[in-house]
């Protein structure tokens, strides 16, 4: 089992930019996918980036295309989602999460995270003037 902590969120103003951090208790390498997922009220949670613990494999949604960069520093246990040029429709609560089913990809696993093993608690985003 992992337990995965977010942070980062709060209020920024449109157009600017956040940048969230999720550290987890073990290495994700033990992982084969890491995800940051978004949550409108009332609605179920989307994916916004996943990508592979080890290679290149990554996915974006189109909504955050050229906007949202996800990385990972795997020494260290953690990924980061920079978020640029925020829009007031990305306010959501942001949440990472893991899995460690080995025949999907990124882009499978975004647009399928109730295949999660696990789930970080969420960070608030709000976009607003």
């Amino acid at each position: 089992q992992v337990q995965l902590v977010e942070s980062g969120g709060g209020l920024v103003q449109p157009g600017g930019s956040l940048r969230l951090s999720c550290t987890a208790s073990r290495p994700f390498s033990q992982y084969n996918l890491i995800g940051w997922f978004r949550q409108y009220p009332g609605k179920e949670r989307e994916g916004v980036s996943c990508m592979a613990t080890t290679g290149d494999d990554a996915y974006y949604a189109d909504s955050v295309k050229g906007r949202f960069t996800a990385s990972r520093d795997n020494g260290a246990n953690a990924v980061y989602l920079q978020m640029d040029s925020l829009k007031p429709e990305d306010t959501a609560v942001y949440y990472c999460a893991t899995t460690d089913l080995t025949t999907i990809d990124s882009g499978y696993y975004c647009t399928n995270p109730r295949i999660s093993g696990y789930w970080g608690q969420g960070t608030q985003v709000d976009v607003s003037s």
